[in-house]
């Protein structure tokens, strides 16, 4: 009995340290210099569009069936936006706004959360 006591000590410890270690993962930052494919996903900022140089709530080109339009750079358009730009990088604006916005790093302190700005649910210090 006490060496099966023992067993499930060690592995509720190996559980909850491999739980603690999930939540400190370090994202890479979202800067300015990197460049970044059309629909590139930043949880908490949303999908990135290349032509516009700026992440919004939808994919790029989404098509909504209920409207029967196109979503793109923030706006709704009857046809798919056209472009030969599909990699760019994003404006200094931009950046700030989505490292800001970012819902998959800690932001330390108890709870870790600062509000996310696209109106994505938030994370949470305990959900890692």
């Amino acid at each position: 009995m006490k060496r099966s006591q023992s067993i499930r000590l060690i592995l509720l410890g190996s559980l909850s340290t491999a739980a603690l270690t999930g939540c400190d993962e370090q994202k890479p930052a979202v800067n300015s210099q990197n460049y970044y494919t059309n629909n590139f996903y930043v949880p908490g900022s949303g999908y990135y569009h290349a032509p516009f140089r700026n992440w919004y709530p939808l994919p790029y080109n989404h098509f909504d069936v209920q409207k029967q339009l196109y979503f793109y750079g923030g706006q709704w358009g009857a046809q798919p936006f056209a472009s030969i730009t599909n990699i760019s990088t994003p404006t200094q604006d931009a950046v700030t706004v989505a490292q800001n916005s970012r819902t998959d790093i800690s932001r330390g302190g108890f709870g870790g959360y600062s509000g996310a700005h696209s109106g994505y649910s938030g994370w949470h210090s305990w959900g890692g």
